[in-house]
């Protein structure tokens, strides 16, 4: 079956249609998005803005449109920080779902951290051991823990790499005492939650999920994008942080001209960084694999489990055939 899932970001909406069964994994088949930075709407009060409204119903009813051209036989939406943060959020759930004919699913913090934390082991395995999976988005930081399926801890602060540039650093390049007084305070802020994770010990893997993570790889030499989800690719704290240091010191134009940094996200890039770099600290991380699967799949496999355990045969004993289609 086609399955289409809609994710408002904090950077940008995006549509992405799947062809899979149950018990297959998801294999790509088309994508529909565009860069709508809901935050640059917020008005003083934290309210997404009427434009900003408009922006969204048009795109999602493009997506719906979309979805349905291409016969998805399946629908999901969700939303995240951007929408659930927003002082008028639940105004615009309903106006997404009045002039859309969409409804929204609202996750909450936790829940990013937990889904993304399924669809990670679902890559890894179960062979693998326990996992710590760390997951930068624009308006906030997952960081979920375990053994199991689902992770035994799972938290989502406020420092996602959009939300801190917006808060700490409006130069481009930023004052040096504005990057110090971030850094300060984001490891004030991971400490306070990283005291629940001590009990779990140390996790046999790190894995790094998002496009933040992504990007900071890319620059640092992992393999582009275009070589495939199966090539492994990795991020060092040693580079981590002397490209934390570089990325202070260029501006947003400079960044752009990297590796795997887009114009959109060449701004908030440092502010990732200094997560990133603070969040291997504090976890005594020095090497994190990065995930090609992250909050979107692990909405996809859940789903699809769901289906499995509903269908006429809940229990098949062989799958129904591998899909040959890639992504268009």
């Amino acid at each position: 079956m086609r399955l289409g899932v809609l994710d408002i970001g904090s950077n940008t909406v995006h549509l992405l249609l799947v062809d899979a069964h149950p018990g297959a994994r998801p294999v790509p088949y088309a994508s529909h998005k565009r860069p709508l930075q809901l935050v640059s709407y917020l008005d003083s009060e934290g309210r997404i803005s009427d434009e900003g409204q408009r922006e969204l119903v048009d795109f999602i009813r493009q997506a719906r449109a979309f979805a349905t051209d291409h016969r998805a036989e399946d629908f999901l939406a969700f939303c995240t920080s951007a929408i659930r943060e927003a002082g008028n959020g639940e105004e615009v759930l309903h106006r997404v779902e009045a002039d859309a004919g969409v409804v929204l699913q609202e996750l909450s913090g936790d829940q990013e951290a937990a889904m993304t934390f399924q669809a990670v082991r679902r890559w890894y395995g179960w062979s693998t051991g326990s996992i710590l999976n760390l997951d930068i988005g624009g308006g906030s930081f997952e960081m979920a823990m375990g053994h199991d399926e689902l992770p035994e801890v799972a938290r989502s602060v406020p420092l996602g790499a959009g939300r801190l540039t917006r808060e700490w650093l409006p130069g481009d390049p930023p004052a040096p005492r504005d990057v110090k007084n971030l850094r300060r305070y984001i490891r004030q802020t991971l400490k306070e939650s990283a005291g629940s994770f001590t009990s779990l010990g140390r996790p046999h893997l790190v894995a790094g999920t998002s496009k933040t993570f992504r990007s900071l790889a890319r620059i640092a030499g992992a393999a582009p994008s275009g070589a495939g989800p199966f090539v492994r690719r990795t991020l060092r704290l040693e580079d981590l942080s002397l490209w934390a240091k570089r990325l202070e010191a260029m501006s947003s134009k400079d960044r752009a001209n990297l590796d795997g940094v887009s114009e959109l996200r060449a701004r908030q890039v440092l502010a990732g960084a200094l997560v990133a770099e603070a969040a291997f600290e504090v976890f005594s991380v020095s090497e994190m694999n990065i995930c090609p699967w992250a909050l979107r799949e692990g909405l996809i496999l859940r789903r699809f489990d769901t289906l499995m355990f509903e269908a006429d045969e809940p229990m098949p004993s062989v799958g129904v055939g591998h899909v040959h289609l890639g992504a268009r």
